[in-house]
């Protein structure tokens, strides 16, 4: 089905002065032109931090040509070779990934907590000539090396090794005897980087001039709904939506001074793109924290880095608000906080709003879009439960079953289309042809548009639970039941009815120290939501499955009902 380029573009009216309605793509040939005039920017100052380690725009720079150097000269990679990296939130990561766009070399990011099976796969379906990884992950590369034939280079870096000659011995003493994070593990041939950076100095080093089209990245999918996908990532995809990110927060005075808490994991076409290219491109100084999860360690960091900037996704934010120590913390140099990810909660943003007098401005992004599509304005007033509007040069459509464009306000499928939509899907030419059709990705998410353009997301498509002939959008009654005081989190799944096809079962975790009783839900959800939008069965849960980035893995809970089904 062919779409006609005249469709509605009511979003447009709701720019903000300054803001272009048309996207003419980057100045920028490449990522490794890009870097090289953000690298001679901002050379002087800070780009990165991790624990007590700053390094300017200038240090990374050296470093990744070095990288970019040994690459090219002692590993013999040619442009297109793939290199994973796997590992945290830690210095050597912008180090390496901007490294391997210098070089022309397709950067492949790998989940550090993936299982073995997960690993297995990621790398023989992405055929990665290497990879680089922090040492306490060694054993999981050992375990799959004999069988990911293409694996040739094995790049390990200990935590400490860019913190400086004080600290370096000491993180790296804790990390590996007290903390105990590594294993023992046997990897010939291995090449520690320290050593790969020293010899890379004195190499030769060209910066690849690579075509637009060229891939930059495979991105694969976060797996949540089945085997994992990578999403082929251009130069020019990738400029595109770090200039998008620019084009969009002009003047909002983002800029050198800016600090922003980079939380989310590097590894993340999140943070990834909006963080390392877009922000870091303004001279931004980002913070890096290696593990959200502790707490105690992350509120020291936002002490001692007190940020003008935060990007997270709902679950980072519901997990510092309920931290009593967060909200004794300053934030009045805070400026701007943007969520993404996953929805946000109205009660956390609510909760935010009242702790900070930051709103959380929402966006919303795939991992096939670079990520970003849509944004609310950095200076909206309060909460408003959308995910705001297409970005420069982006178009959004939303369509019925047969593809045909649905009426305004009438939920349909988001397609997308723009210069930041990814290329396909890698070695899967049958997925590629199911997700592209005529240049627009349909996301299989629904949404609804209002009449300045702003979208609403109702639901996952694959989500949506169908009671006697009525659709339930799950993330509805979970917005409802979060509201409740005594809830902590809740997801929301279709399960069998002999009545009405399918019911709604809500798994319910509750707030510490608080108690909930199934009857005290129906009572709410009786007063807020129509009887066949209700849930008629309850959970209560410790916790909730979640992927690395804190998004609740619905299949996994309906993977669980139904071993529960089969007894």
């Amino acid at each position: 089905m062919n779409t006609p380029d005249d469709i509605a573009r009511p979003w447009l009216a709701s720019y903000k002065e300054g803001v272009p309605h048309t996207f003419s793509g980057s100045k920028y040939a490449n990522l490794g032109a890009f870097l090289e005039d953000m690298f001679a920017r901002h050379a002087d100052r800070p780009a990165f931090s991790n624990f007590r380690r700053t390094l300017t725009y200038r240090d990374i720079a050296e470093r990744a040509r070095a990288f970019a150097a040994f690459l090219q000269n002692e590993l013999g990679y040619k442009p297109g070779d793939r290199l994973a990296l796997m590992m945290p939130n830690i210095l050597q990561y912008p180090i390496c990934l901007y490294g391997c766009m210098l070089a022309g070399v397709v950067a492949v990011n790998v989940n550090p907590l993936y299982t073995t099976r997960e690993l297995e796969h990621q790398l023989n379906d992405s055929g990665v000539r290497g990879i680089v990884l922090a040492e306490n992950f060694t054993r999981s590369v050992a375990g799959v090396r004999p069988q990911v034939p293409s694996l040739r280079d094995i790049i390990v870096t200990r935590y400490g090794d860019e913190m400086g000659a004080f600290w370096a011995p000491i993180v790296n003493f804790y990390v590996r005897h007290v903390a105990k994070l590594v294993p023992k593990y046997y990897l010939p041939g291995v090449i520690p980087f320290k050593k790969l950076l020293k010899i890379g100095r004195t190499l030769p080093f060209t910066r690849y001039d690579a075509k637009p089209d060229e891939m930059a990245m495979l991105q694969y999918t976060g797996g949540t709904t089945g085997v994992a996908k990578g999403a082929m990532l251009s130069h020019a995809n990738l400029l595109a939506n770090a200039t998008q990110i620019n084009l969009w927060i002009v003047g909002g005075n983002i800029g050198p001074g800016d600090v922003i808490i980079t939380a989310l994991p590097l590894y993340h076409i999140f943070c990834c793109t909006i963080n390392s290219l877009g922000f870091s491109s303004c001279g931004v100084h980002s913070v890096l924290v290696t593990n959200p999860r502790d707490i105690k360690s992350f509120l020291t960091i936002l002490r001692r880095h007190p940020p003008t900037m935060l990007t997270g996704v709902n679950t980072l934010f519901k997990t510092l608000l309920n931290n009593p120590a967060f909200r004794r913390l300053d934030f009045s140099r805070l400026r701007y906080v943007i969520a993404g990810g996953m929805p946000l909660e109205k009660a956390v943003s609510d909760d935010w709003q009242a702790l900070t007098g930051n709103v959380i401005v929402e966006g919303y992004g795939l991992t096939e879009t670079s990520p970003l599509v849509c944004v609310n304005h950095m200076d909206t007033a309060t909460y408003n439960g959308t995910i705001g509007y297409p970005m420069p040069g982006t178009d959004v459509t939303l369509r019925d079953d047969n593809g045909a464009i649905v009426p305004l306000g009438e939920p349909g499928e988001m397609w997308v289309r723009g210069p930041q939509v990814m290329q396909g899907y890698w070695q899967h030419p049958d997925e590629t042809r199911r997700a592209l059709q005529d240049g627009w990705l349909k996301t299989g998410d629904i949404a609804v548009m209002r009449p300045d353009g702003a979208l609403k997301i109702v639901d996952r498509k694959k989500d949506m639970i169908l009671v006697s002939g009525f659709n339930v959008y799950p993330s509805e009654v979970e917005a409802v039941l979060a509201q409740h005081p005594a809830v902590l989190e809740v997801a929301c799944i279709g399960v069998p009815s002999e009545g009405s096809g399918e019911k709604v079962k809500a798994c319910v975790v509750a707030r510490p120290g608080k108690k909930l009783t199934m009857e005290e839900l129906q009572k709410f959800a009786n007063a807020h939501l129509t009887a066949y939008k209700r849930p008629k069965v309850y959970e209560f849960c410790d916790d909730l499955p979640k992927s690395n980035v804190g998004k609740i893995l619905k299949r996994e809970l309906v993977a669980r009902e139904k071993a529960k089904a089969k007894g």
